[in-house]
């Protein structure tokens, strides 16, 4: 089912995970060849593969304008889009394919990996902060988030900035992880006592494969819901 040791090498003086950069480097080409895919000979009137891209486009389109107006909704609709996708396929890699070797990972679910999903936390707030400065400037923007409605307000502001950071981040990391770990216990259990075993564990594992697989959707939107919430802090007018 997976080993417990991960691969890493280094570049330019850091260190890298070879199962978080294989995984998530499957898990950017499988997202880019479906909507490749689904992308071609596009008309009018759309039908089959353009009806189930365009249905999550408006998907995710729907989560911005909850929480922004039409133009901020244009702004970062691709982001949205593209973020819901990447996580979405990386959260369910790990439940239908897993690779190690002499015990060290190399493929897996990206986002059972804090790194991973603490560094998309990280982009969301980098991209929320640019947009925030661009569009009120850097003066107006640093008092409007971390000065108002006092200017006592910055320790709190900034430690509130840092458990966003956070939050958003592991949540996601916590449930794709236990998801994981679940089946290779589960998996352990069908190859360590015999046919019993396994005839009990199979039917365990298929059903917690789909329920992981809910919660794996469900988690993308949350996810992309949180974002677009953190983003509307930014760039909207309270």
């Amino acid at each position: 089912m997976g080993g417990e040791s991960i691969s890493t090498f280094q570049f330019l003086g850091l260190t890298f995970s070879t199962a978080n950069v294989i995984s998530g480097l499957v898990a950017a080409i499988i997202v880019f060849a479906v909507v490749f895919a689904f992308s071609r000979n596009l008309k009018l009137k759309p039908t089959g593969k353009q009806n189930a891209l365009e249905w999550v486009i408006d998907f995710t389109n729907g989560i911005l304008r909850s929480s922004v107006d039409e133009t901020e909704t244009r702004n970062f609709g691709l982001y949205a889009f593209t973020l819901f996708l990447f996580i979405f396929v990386a959260n369910q890699l790990g439940l239908f394919l897993q690779i190690a070797w002499n015990d060290v990972t190399y493929l897996r679910s990206p986002t059972a990996d804090p790194i991973v999903t603490l560094t998309l936390s990280l982009i969301t707030m980098m991209i929320a902060h640019y947009s925030g400065v661009a569009k009120f400037g850097f003066k107006s923007y640093f008092e409007r988030t971390y000065l108002s409605p006092f200017k006592v307000w910055l320790p709190i502001g900034v430690f509130t900035e840092f458990i966003d950071f956070l939050t958003l981040g592991l949540r996601i990391f916590g449930v794709i992880f236990a998801g994981e770990m679940l089946l290779k216990m589960i998996g352990g259990i069908a190859f360590s006592g015999g046919i019993l075993n396994m005839v009990i564990a199979i039917p365990l594992a298929l059903i917690w494969q789909g329920f992981s697989v809910f919660l794996g959707s469900i988690q993308a939107f949350v996810f992309v819901t949180l974002t677009t919430v953190y983003i509307s802090h930014k760039v909207e007018d309270e």
